[in-house]
């Protein structure tokens, strides 16, 4: 059904995805009609598919930032911090600062945070962000701020937060992001399943999204959702 979403504008692409149920959240509808994805992706921006952005990375398919958004949606209240953990061409990072800032400019301001492990897509995403009026102000406020770093380690500068998403395959669950959710809080994260040898387990080899949330007492509750296709969560590529 995703691959049928395209849209010849932003608005036709996310009113597709709205009417296929790959969005349901009036909000998250909203937040996505906000970002133009052409400021983000270089070639067919409103395409359902990935997209290649440069330092062999990919910008996700819509419907994946959709169903991201939605996961994390009880989380992304005016006032919440945020941290997006390869944040890439930056589109995601802005979907999220439109979700926790009050568009009035009178209630809760949140703040979102994205790293990336690669310099020149931390630059990209910010030089993305200044195609728009609005990115430029997200900035400028530092309502929306770029790192370069190992997105394993999270950005402890910035904790707690929360929502933690990442946008790369983990071939674990860091304790680490777990550690800098608020509590309550909830990570969104894409890991490579573990396996055992068994007939069973090399049936369900590959990646998952796994949802983990920090409850108010501490507790963490892990649950595996879907199975997905992201680029590795790793070291930046060697110069």
């Amino acid at each position: 059904m995703a691959w049928y979403c395209s849209g010849s504008t932003n608005t036709e692409l996310i009113e597709n995805l709205f009417k296929a149920d790959l969005v349901q959240n009036e909000r998250v509808k909203e937040a996505m009609m906000g970002v133009d994805r052409a400021h983000y992706a270089p070639s067919r921006p409103y395409s359902d598919s990935p997209q290649p952005i440069g330092h062999g990375a990919t910008i996700s398919a819509p419907h994946m930032h959709g169903h991201a958004c939605e996961y994390l949606i009880d989380y992304l209240k005016p006032g919440a911090r945020v941290l997006d953990i390869g944040s890439g061409s930056g589109y995601l990072t802005h979907v999220f600062a439109n979700l926790v800032t009050d568009s009035s400019g009178n209630g809760a301001q949140g703040q979102v945070i994205g790293i990336d492990h690669i310099p020149e897509l931390t630059d990209l995403a910010r030089d993305n962000m200044n195609k728009s009026d609005e990115g430029r102000k997200l900035q400028a406020s530092s309502k929306v701020e770029f790192f370069t770093a190992d997105g394993r380690l999270g950005w402890k500068d910035g904790a707690p937060y929360d929502a933690i998403h990442v946008g790369a395959a983990a071939e674990k669950l860091h304790p680490t992001l777990v550690d800098q959710l608020r509590a309550p809080g909830r990570l969104f994260i894409p890991v490579e399943s573990e396996h055992d040898g068994s007939i069973r387990e090399s049936l369900t080899r590959g990646q998952y999204i796994w949802v983990v949330d920090k409850q108010e007492d501490g507790s963490v509750h892990k649950q595996k959702v879907f199975q997905v296709s992201y680029v590795p969560l790793t070291n930046a590529p060697a110069r």
